[in-house]
């Protein structure tokens, strides 16, 4: 069941909407939140609710206590693995053709099938792997 839609859920919606691609903790999402009168604690509640209702999912990273979102309601979303920049900690969403090999492919030699809409693998983007000098 959908809760009441208030002000501050409206703007948090709006917000994580135009950052599909991002795994965002909430003192982040408060941060940028703030000129919009929106308290921490009404950006704690609203995450939970969303998480409950699997409109944003909670990813939290190996090393760090603190917890990260991500808005999984998008259409852009639907059916997709997404790839986790363990040093920038940006999101990607998996090309479809790599994403059905490795799907089939894990099917096929593990007989186990992947759920697609729960899946992140973690690694290192290319921009981060050339910045540090790992680019192949």
């Amino acid at each position: 069941m959908s809760k009441y839609i208030t002000k501050q859920r409206k703007l948090l919606l709006s917000f994580l909407e135009n950052h599909v691609d991002s795994q965002l903790s909430t003192s982040q999402i408060a941060n940028e939140l703030k000129d919009d009168s929106i308290s921490v604690s009404s950006v704690y509640r609203n995450l939970s609710d969303l998480e409950l209702e699997g409109k944003v999912r909670r990813y939290v990273k190996a090393g760090n206590r603190e917890a990260y979102y991500q808005y999984m309601a998008s259409d852009k979303c639907k059916g997709c693995l997404h790839l986790s920049c363990k040093v920038c900690g940006r999101t990607f969403h998996m090309g479809t053709e790599g994403a059905d090999l490795l799907v089939n492919t894990i099917a096929q030699t593990e007989g186990f099938s992947l759920d697609m809409s729960d899946t992140v693998l973690y690694g290192v983007c290319s921009a981060c792997r050339r910045n540090s000098g790992q680019d192949d």
